[in-house]
């Protein structure tokens, strides 16, 4: 939801005392999720009445930045209220030195990217206490090397080591009669032959080579070969492309469990993340997007924090960010994911 532009001019023209009861009531709603009446204003400092106060808060509501739920006296701030007070009206707060400290922990020299991403992931969650969100950077998985580590005559540990210092594993079950020997021939074939390739490419190369009998392995090594490709190729469609972590912040002093409730449901929605998140990918900082303003979330009334990261050369290679109800600590987290952007574009550099 964008503001009009004459609700834009309207919130331009509030005088100081307007300004300042609309301030306090976001800062209170934030901190509390509660509706804010007159009487607790009136306390804060403001040295008006609760009736000059409540004739405010009616301006307020009329321009559509407030609002008041059920019968309560007290009033909320609108997802409009919200967006004009994140736009125009925050004072933001730089990561502390802890705060940079453990976000960057997890990005240790040797740690692989994936790996990395996660361990970031979490720490931005468990800083926030949201939900850390990353979309993982489209990748073929180049070869370094393989290893066979037979476990019984039918069952055998594939470990693949990546050109980018990955290592995975597989669990393989063997053809009949393939031996020990056979799994040593296929690793050194694998590893001489195909280091450097992704795994298509391996795949077609091999079938290329015993195609035009150049392959030099047996019929049993062959099969073992192809195997261990296979255990990688056959789910390289299902690699995580979008980490999530800390759902279970979202549900910690939560306000409105239906609400909770609603989220998580709309956290199961992979696909439709990944397009919100996408959207993020041409600012040049954090963006957010409040409540109705992303179709997934308009009905748990959630809001998205994210921010692109970038590769050497500048290009935005994937996006970093928190998922949290609309009255998270706005002031506090968009900095923070603005640092973890920042953070995972030097580790890909």
């Amino acid at each position: 939801m964008q503001p009009t532009n004459q609700q834009t001019l309207a919130l331009a023209e509030l005088n100081t005392r307007a300004r300042e009861i609309f301030r306090q009531i976001v800062d209170a709603y934030l901190v509390s999720g509660a509706p804010v009446g007159s009487r607790t204003l009136s306390k804060g400092g403001l040295g008006l009445s609760p009736a000059s106060i409540r004739n405010v808060m009616q301006d307020l509501e009329e321009l559509g930045l407030l609002a008041a739920p059920h019968t309560s006296a007290g009033r909320l701030p609108t997802e409009l209220g919200l967006r004009m007070f994140v736009d125009g009206m925050m004072q933001a707060a730089e990561p502390s030195q802890d705060e940079r400290a453990a976000l960057e922990a997890g990005l240790a020299p040797g740690v692989a990217m994936e790996e990395a991403l996660t361990r970031t992931t979490a720490a931005l969650s468990g800083l926030s206490q949201c939900a850390g969100l990353v979309l993982v950077p489209a990748r073929e998985l180049i070869i370094r090397q393989i290893s066979f580590v037979p476990l019984s005559p039918t069952r055998a540990l594939v470990v693949l080591v990546g050109a980018d210092g990955s290592v995975e594993n597989r669990l393989l079950d063997l053809p009949v009669g393939v031996l020990p020997a056979s799994l040593e021939a296929a690793a050194n074939y694998i590893t001489t032959r195909l280091a450097g390739l992704t795994l298509a490419e391996a795949t077609a190369r091999m079938s290329q080579e015993i195609a035009r009998d150049r392959a030099m392995l047996d019929t049993l090594t062959q099969t073992a070969v192809a195997a261990g490709l296979a255990a990688w190729s056959s789910d390289a469609a299902a690699r995580p492309v979008l980490i999530v972590r800390g759902q279970a912040n979202l549900v910690e002093d939560a306000v409105d469990l239906e609400r909770v409730r609603q989220l998580l449901d709309d956290l199961e929605d992979k696909a439709e993340l990944i397009r919100l998140l996408d959207r993020a990918r041409e600012a040049e900082a954090a963006r957010i997007f409040i409540g109705a303003e992303s179709r997934l979330f308009s009905l748990s009334g959630s809001s998205v924090i994210a921010a692109p990261y970038r590769g050497n050369d500048g290009k935005v290679i994937g996006v970093v960010g928190v998922i949290g109800p609309t009255r998270l600590n706005y002031a506090r987290v968009i900095p923070m994911v603005d640092y973890t952007a920042r953070t995972l574009s030097r580790l890909v550099s």
